[in-house]
């Protein structure tokens, strides 16, 4: 056998040393990589509906002679009889309107325009009456039409939410 001169035993080291490198490079690579992924849930069958209350300040009419529109608080609150909380987000509010028994002539839905509050709001499991925030009902004018046959009807305020 012959004799390893240092410049071997430094060239054996070296190669020693990279090889520890090399490998020490890819353990590292290997557990430190990243990725993503997905997935979804689906609500248990047990799960009851959330139901979103509009009640809106009374008093409501048209501004009259072609003014300005009038404008009435809408106030939303929930109910969750859950046992978790879940948020809700209020969406496209539509309003429509039916005339008092006995009175004759239109109350024409178009006639008015309501707001939901913006944003998700966060309902408490088992609440009965959470509030969700407030928007406006507004009644506008129209001075071609007459409009008396709002005069006691039922304005409905009809929301989604996600």
């Amino acid at each position: 056998m012959r004799k390893m001169t240092k410049k071997n035993k430094i060239a054996a080291v070296a190669l020693s040393a990279t090889l520890l490198a090399a490998g020490g490079g890819a353990a590292y690579a290997y557990w430190s990589t990243t990725g993503s992924g997905g997935g979804s849930a689906v609500a248990g069958s047990t799960t009851s509906n959330v139901t979103i209350t509009a009640a809106v300040e009374a008093g409501i009419t048209p501004s009259g002679n072609g003014g300005a529109a009038t404008s009435k608080t809408i106030t939303y609150t929930a109910a969750n009889p859950n046992t978790s909380s879940t948020q809700v987000t209020l969406t496209n509010p539509v309003v429509t309107t039916t005339v008092a028994a006995g009175v004759s002539g239109v109350c024409d839905a178009a006639w008015f325009k309501a707001t939901v509050p913006a944003g998700p709001t966060t309902v408490s499991a088992g609440a009965t009456a959470d509030a969700l925030g407030t928007g406006k009902l507004t009644f506008t004018d129209d001075p071609t039409a007459d409009q008396n046959a709002c005069k006691g009807a039922t304005i409905t305020v009809t929301v989604g939410s996600n």
